[in-house]
């Protein structure tokens, strides 16, 4: 796997410039392109945060099955939201959304 196309395919995909990549992350907009173009390579850190920025997760990222699903911000936040709560709140949670599914 190339690290850097697959970053800048994500990236494309969603539209998004190496500035705009830079503003969310604080990794410099250099370092972006280095990586990208095959001239660095990030550390795990490094990586995370851009990927998490992208709205992906690391094994997401490293998943070679092309079907790979992104999180919306919403999506983050519930998935947040439910990993913060006591087991019996999370529990209540996961029923009430079965029960607005249906």
């Amino acid at each position: 796997m190339d690290i850097g196309k697959k970053l800048r395919r994500i990236r494309e995909e969603k539209k998004w410039s190496a500035y705009r990549l830079t503003q969310l992350t604080g990794v410099s907009g250099h370092h972006i392109k280095g990586i990208e173009e095959g001239t660095r390579q990030p550390t795990i850190d490094t990586l995370e945060r851009l990927v998490t920025a992208l709205g992906s997760t690391l094994a997401e990222f490293f998943n070679d099955n092309e079907e790979c699903t992104y999180l919306s911000e919403n999506e983050k936040k519930l998935i947040d939201n439910y990993r913060s709560m006591k087991e019996s709140k999370a529990q209540a949670l996961l029923i009430m959304s079965e029960a607005l599914n249906q």
